[in-house]
C-alpha cells in the first residue's frame, strides 16, 4: 500500500507544485494520474520516489515512511520502487539483455554489473522477462537498433527487474502510434495484476486512461480535483480537470478512431491469413 499525506511542493521560485495531496494505492491497482501540462503530475511522481523532495507531507510505501530516509536507508527504499520513463533511459550501445539486467545494479553492486557477473537466477529472470514483454528473440540486439515501442518493453522489464512493491510510469506512451500505445498500456496492466504491484501513471492520453486503469486521479494545479472510477469520467469532471472543451465532440472523435484502427486491425489479420 502507497499512502501519501498532505504531500506539498513549493519550488525556490515560490511556484506550488502540489497542493496537500492524499492518496492511497492498494497492492495491484493501476491509477492513471491525468491533467493539464504544468498540473502537477510528473513532481507527484519524483517526490515518491524522492528524485524532487518533498516540501511536506509524508510518503509511505508498506508501513515504511520513506519522506525522512537519506543515504543507504533510502538507496535500499528505491529498491521497491521500479520506475518507466518516457524517453526510455536505456544504455543504447548495451544489448537488451544488458539492460534488462541493469535493473539488478542495487543487489549486484557495481563491480559485478560492470563486469557482466550477474548471478544465474538474475539472468534466468531477465529472460522470462524478456519473454513476457514479447522480446525473446531480441536479447543480443543493442538498444540503439530498437523501435519506440521495444524500448519501452525493454524499460518495462529492466524495471521488473528489481522485483518492486510500486510501480511509477511516466507518460509512457507520448512518444508512440496510437496501436503501439494501448499494447504498452495493456502490457503494463497485465504484468501490474499479474504481480500484485501498486502503479501509478502520468499520462496524457484520457481515452487510454479510461481503457486501461483501475481508477483515476485528475489534477489541476497541483491539487486533486478527481479521484474515482474510469467511467466517472462525465464531460463535466474533464471540465474540472482540463477546462472548458466539447468533450462530446472529442470523445466521438476518439470513438471513431478507436474504429478505425480496429477495422485495420482486421485488414491486416485477412491480409496475413490470406497472401
Amino acid at each position: 500500500m502507497l499512502t501519501l499525506k498532505g504531500l506539498t511542493k513549493r519550488y525556490d521560485t515560490g511556484d506550488l507544485a502540489l497542493r496537500d495531496v492524499d492518496l492511497q494505492v492498494p497492492a495491484g491497482q493501476v491509477l492513471a494520474l491525468i491533467g493539464p501540462s504544468g498540473a502537477g503530475k510528473s513532481t507527484l511522481i519524483r517526490c515518491i520516489n524522492r528524485l524532487v523532495e518533498p516540501s511536506a507531507g509524508t510518503v509511505t510505501l508498506d508501513g515504511r515512511e520513506l519522506s525522512t530516509l537519506r543515504g543507504s536507508d533510502l538507496r535500499k527504499a528505491r529498491r521497491q520502487i521500479g520506475m518507466i520513463f518516457q524517453n526510455y533511459a536505456l544504455v543504447e550501445r548495451l544489448s537488451v539483455m544488458e539492460n534488462v539486467l541493469s535493473g539488478r545494479l542495487a543487489y549486484t553492486g557495481f563491480w559485478r554489473s560492470y563486469f557482466r557477473r550477474f548471478p544465474a537466477d538474475d539472468v534466468r529472470q531477465a529472460v522470462h522477462l524478456l519473454e513476457r514483454v514479447g522480446l525473446e528473440s531480441m536479447l543480443d540486439k543493442r538498444g540503439d537498433a530498437l523501435s519506440g515501442g521495444q524500448k519501452q518493453r525493454v524499460g518495462i522489464a529492466r524495471a521488473l527487474m528489481q522485483n518492486p512493491k510500486l510501480l511509477l510510469v511516466d507518460e509512457p506512451t507520448a512518444s508512440l502510434d496510437p496501436k503501439t500505445s494501448r499494447q504498452i498500456m495493456r502490457l503494463i496492466c497485465e504484468l501490474c495484476r499479474e504481480q500484485n504491484l501498486a502503479a501509478i501513471i502520468n499520462i496524457h492520453d484520457v481515452a487510454l486512461a479510461r481503457q486501461f486503469a483501475d481508477r483515476v486521479v485528475g489534477l489541476r494545479e497541483g491539487a486533486v480535483v478527481y479521484d474515482g472510477a474510469p467511467e466517472g469520467l462525465s464531460p463535466e469532471v474533464l471540465t474540472s480537470i482540463y477546462g472548458e472543451e466539447d468533450w462530446n465532440a472529442a470523445q466521438r472523435v476518439e470513438d471513431d478512431a478507436a474504429g478505425d484502427e480496429a477495422a485495420r486491425d482486421v485488414d491486416r489479420a485477412l491480409m496475413d491469413g490470406h497472401p
